[in-house]
């Protein structure tokens, strides 16, 4: 089933980008436009202090807002050290 795609532009491209890496979104709740959760939500997450991020419908300033979005998915502890592991050179 499709979700509801945000007001802003710029937010649902970051929402779209959060979407190709994996975060699960859930559209709704009490004051945000919804939620996007980590898809490793491990214990080296940091904590799991940004495995889950609010999505807001109408934030002061949208563009600094999805570049927010960005950030949190560009630095998951997770997605880096995997992505890493994938970068390093095997030895022989």
């Amino acid at each position: 089933m499709a979700r509801n795609r945000h007001s802003n532009k710029d937010i649902e491209k970051a929402i779209r980008y959060a979407e190709r890496a994996g975060w699960r979104v859930e559209v709704g709740g009490s004051h945000a436009w919804g939620k996007i959760f980590c898809p490793y939500n491990d214990t080296d997450c940091r904590c799991g202090e940004f495995c889950i991020t609010s999505i807001w419908s109408t934030p002061k300033n949208p563009g600094n807002f999805a570049r927010k979005i960005l950030r949190v998915v560009d630095n998951c502890t997770t997605r880096r050290r995997r992505a890493a592991s994938y970068d390093e050179p095997k030895s022989e």
